[in-house]
C-alpha cells in the first residue's frame, strides 16, 4: 500500500493504491491531498471494494503511519496513535517496508509503476471525477482482468477462488478520526470608517427654526 503522485494539467494528484499480495488484486482512487484523512478513508473505500479486511498491510515509510523507525538500531517503530487506533478499529496488523530493503519496498512500488505505463501514459482526462471513473473502469476492465506474468491467471479469478475467505470481517462503522481537520480560514473585513461632518452650531439652530 502507497501513495503515488500524478501530476495533472490543473494540479498533482495522489493515487492511493491497495493491492493485495496473494492475488494481486488492485484498488486505486486519486486523492487531492496526501493526509491522515485521506488515508484513512481511502483505505476504508479499499476494504469495501474487497468485501473484507486483509490480516495485515504492507506501507512504505509513510509518516502517517511510522513516526520513526528503529530497527536498525534494534530498536523497534514509533507508530502513528491514531492510525494505530484506525488498525484496532478495523482489526488487521500494519507492517512497515523496512529501510533499504528492496525485497518489501518493491511489492509496493511496483503497482505505481504499473499504474503509470498502462493506465495513466496516454490518456486524456477531464477533472478529478473523470480521472477515477476512467480509474475504476480500468480496474475493472483491465488490470484485475488481465492475465497476471507472474501468476499464470487473473488477479479477479485468484481472488475470488482462493482469497476472499480469508479476509476479516468488515467494520460495523466508519472509524471515528480523532484527529481534527484543519477549518477554513474566513477572512476578517475591517470595519467600515464612518465619518462625521463637523458644522458650526448656527447651521442646526437654522434648521431647528
Amino acid at each position: 500500500m502507497d501513495f503515488g503522485t500524478f501530476q495533472l494539467p490543473w494540479g498533482r494528484r495522489y493515487a492511493l493504491l491497495v493491492v493485495l499480495g496473494y492475488s494481486r488484486l488492485l484498488w486505486m482512487r486519486f486523492y487531492p491531498k496526501q493526509t491522515m484523512t485521506t488515508l484513512i478513508r481511502g483505505l476504508e473505500s479499499a476494504f469495501e471494494f474487497f468485501g473484507g479486511v486483509p490480516q495485515e498491510l504492507l506501507f512504505d515509510q509513510m509518516r502517517s503511519v511510522v513516526l520513526s523507525d528503529e530497527r536498525l538500531g534494534g530498536c523497534g517503530l514509533i507508530m502513528n496513535a491514531e492510525f494505530v487506533r484506525f488498525s484496532a478499529h478495523w482489526g488487521f496488523r500494519a507492517r512497515a517496508c523496512r529501510p533499504y530493503r528492496a525485497k518489501t519496498k518493491g511489492k509496493v512500488e511496483r503497482p505505481i509503476r504499473y499504474v503509470r505505463q498502462s493506465f495513466f501514459y496516454g490518456r486524456t482526462f477531464l477533472n478529478d471525477e473523470d480521472l477515477n471513473t476512467q480509474g475504476e473502469q480500468w480496474l475493472q476492465g483491465i488490470c484485475n482482468s488481465r492475465r497476471h506474468r507472474t501468476l499464470g491467471e487473473a488477479p479477479r479469478v485468484r481472488f475470488e477462488r482462493d482469497e476472499r475467505a480469508c479476509l476479516g470481517a468488515l467494520a460495523v462503522r466508519p472509524y471515528p478520526q480523532l484527529t481534527l481537520v484543519p477549518q477554513p480560514s474566513v477572512p476578517i473585513r475591517a470595519p467600515h470608517r464612518i465619518e462625521v461632518q463637523h458644522r458650526p452650531l448656527s447651521v442646526y439652530a437654522e434648521a431647528a427654526r
